[in-house]
């Protein structure tokens, strides 16, 4: 055993330097492009994607069944192909760009390595986030062939092999399209910038201040877990590993304290999922939006910045409420950190982030500041004895690795969106999708918003938010344009539903892991994540109607906007939640409910009834609270 253990052993160590040396490789290729400029972008694209797929087909096995040599032909193989492929593009680069496209007939290597290529893409992404999304895409792949024989008025004129693999492998507009371009030129570059800022122990000090500024309040470790997800997840940019990094512990100190697992797991997947739309970073999606709304990653996280905060306040006064209600206490003192040792020990780490919108505000491209943000790493981190020592040349090196690794999900994700995006716009189903929500709604943009709501959040069921997104930008986007809704909040609608599919039920996917560790049962912590990010649900039909809460308009109408909106997603929270200066009764939670639909509504007759109401609300409730107050002073005097 122990001889042919050993070449075994040579073996796998030989192939983890080699997959050593490839991560390194993107990682230092994607960080050299902002100081010399990217290649062609076909070829920026290509190489891209070359990288992702190397490391996906030596990394992630066919089957963890396979051994020996059906593992060398399942991986081995494929790889070998998909290189081809992207080594045809690249050797005759000159051929593909100057070919009339749709006219010049493909040649036989066109043709095979193209196929073989979408196919290959499709296998990638399965393997390093599994079926949804390839099924999704194989969906669209069987709609464009079959075109004539569809049922249900699906029917259209369908389109042979050979003009499905020059949209998808000959052009810009499918594999190599805009989300391809945007994991090329952002992600990979934020994701190293977040995976270098884990190493210096940024995740610490993000914990321990949240800990030490809410942790002995009431429900302290449920207020913990929303800003640290907040904190954490502008950095990481998924909710998934937000919820596996932070969960793990603030899920079992808010059980330890009296929170039920179910709203312990809620608590988490959905300050985890917020973490995506919080600038400064955001999620990948927010890079996407960018490139198709043609402004600046500045101008997007500014367009997010107010929703983002409104989903913070309602989740952690919903989560303060609750433990109000229930008569939970926060954690003894004692078992806290204190604020300034942190911040002088850890706080020079936020500096950083501050690089990154300092370069960000000077006019520089997204790209240079997660350059400038990556750079500023290291030496800040040596600066202080107390980060030093997490400094070293390995570290440096697993840094570079880790980052290209985390990226693969995006890469693979986005070129196989691009399939999906290719063949929406081959087909034309974007328009006819456009025409059936504008009919269906009858041109009302309410049932429009209802309908796009619907199946924004079923296309994003078990999708990371990147393609969920893209896809909806494809086929709902134009259907609220047609309804004169602005660009930039109609991308915002759908963008948030991307995101919020991963705490819908019944796919979703931060509650699953959410669940993963606090042991609650997948229905009744679904239903408690959506109680909390109810008003997830309602901001973007807020900024629809009141582009104001996108920073667009008059100063005055946003701050009039912003203000009424905080009061009333709290309002929202207590009448959920059923508790605001006190317990409230059912009258109560209605009237509380009333006051928050009208304080959200962007119309100043609307905001006036709502004050009033919650006006009521505090009186009765702090004339009960008095009286509870006094009748206790008697009770202890006797």
């Amino acid at each position: 055993m122990a001889s042919e253990d050993a070449p075994r052993g040579l073996v796998g160590s030989m192939m983890a330097k080699l997959i050593g040396v490839i991560a390194v490789s993107m990682a230092i290729f994607h960080l050299t492009v902002p100081l010399t400029g990217p290649p062609e972008e076909l070829i920026f694209r290509s190489i891209h994607l070359a990288f992702a797929l190397t490391l996906i087909f030596l990394m992630i096995p066919a089957s963890k069944a396979m051994r020996g040599g059906w593992r060398l032909i399942a991986d081995g193989l494929p790889l070998v192909i998909a290189l081809a492929a992207i080594a045809h593009l690249l050797i005759n680069y000159e051929y593909f760009v100057t070919r009339f496209q749709y006219v010049d007939a493909l040649t036989t290597y066109d043709l095979w390595l193209g196929a073989a290529l979408i196919l290959l893409v499709l296998e990638g992404t399965r393997r390093v986030i599994g079926l949804a999304l390839p099924i999704t895409a194989s969906v669209f792949l069987i709609y464009a062939l079959a075109g004539p024989w569809l049922p249900f008025g699906l029917d259209h004129g369908g389109f042979t092999i050979e003009e499905i693999v020059e949209e998808l492998y000959m052009t810009t507009n499918g594999i190599f399209g805009i989300p391809t371009n945007v994991s090329a030129k952002y992600v990979v570059l934020f994701v190293l910038f977040g995976t270098f800022l884990e190493r210096v122990g940024t995740g610490e000090l993000f914990m321990k201040s949240a800990l030490a500024l809410t942790g002995h309040t009431a429900g302290g470790p449920a207020k913990v877990a929303c800003v640290t997800s907040g904190l954490f997840g502008t950095v990481s940019g998924s909710a998934v590993s937000n919820v596996m990094t932070t969960g793990a512990l603030t899920i079992p100190l808010m059980k330890r304290i009296g929170y039920r697992p179910a709203f312990a797991g809620a608590v988490e997947a959905v300050a985890s999922t917020g973490g995506q739309i919080m600038p400064p970073i955001m999620g990948a999606a927010a890079f996407v939006m960018a490139e198709f709304l043609e402004v600046s990653f500045l101008t997007v996280a500014a367009y997010a910045l107010i929703p983002a905060v409104l989903f913070y306040v309602a989740v952690f006064m919903a989560v303060h409420f609750e433990a109000k209600r229930t008569g939970m206490r926060g954690m003894p003192r004692s078992e806290l950190p204190k604020l300034g040792p942190v911040v002088r020990e850890r706080g020079h780490l936020f500096i950083p982030l501050l690089v990154i919108v300092t370069v960000l505000f000077m006019g520089k491209s997204a790209p240079m500041a997660a350059l400038c943000g990556v750079a500023s790493i290291i030496p800040i981190a040596l600066a202080r004895a107390t980060t030093r020592g997490t400094v070293t040349i390995p570290m440096i090196i697993d840094g570079l690795i880790a980052g290209a690794r985390n990226a693969l999900a995006v890469a693979a994700a986005c070129a196989c969106a691009g399939i999906v995006i290719g063949v929406i716009s081959k087909t034309g189903l974007g328009l006819d999708f456009t025409t059936l929500v504008v009919d269906a709604a009858a041109d009302m943009l309410w049932p429009a918003l209802l309908l796009t709501m619907v199946a924004g959040i079923i296309l994003g069921m078990g999708l990371p938010t990147t393609p969920a997104y893209i896809m909806q930008v494809a086929l709902l986007v134009p259907a609220l344009a047609r309804l004169d809704v602005l660009t930039p909040a109609a991308h915002m609608f759908v963008f948030y539903f991307a995101i919020l599919s991963s705490i819908t039920p019944p796919v979703a996917m931060a509650v699953f892991a959410a669940n993963s560790i606090s042991g609650a049962r997948l229905f009744g912590s679904s239903l408690a994540a959506v109680k909390l990010g109810l008003t997830g649900y309602l901001v973007p039909y807020l900024f629809v109607f009141s582009p104001a809460l996108l920073m667009i308009g008059e100063t005055g109408d946003i701050v009039l906007a912003v203000g009424a909106s905080l009061v009333g997603v709290t309002c929202l929270a207590g009448s959920l939640h059923g508790y605001f200066l006190g317990p409230a009764n059912w009258w109560q939670r209605v009237t509380l409910f009333g006051a928050a639909i009208a304080l959200l509504l962007p119309n100043m007759l609307a905001t006036v009834i709502g004050a009033v109401l919650l006006a009521f609300v505090l009186a009765v409730q702090y004339a009960t609270v008095r009286q509870n107050q006094a009748e206790s002073a008697i009770e202890e005097s006797r």
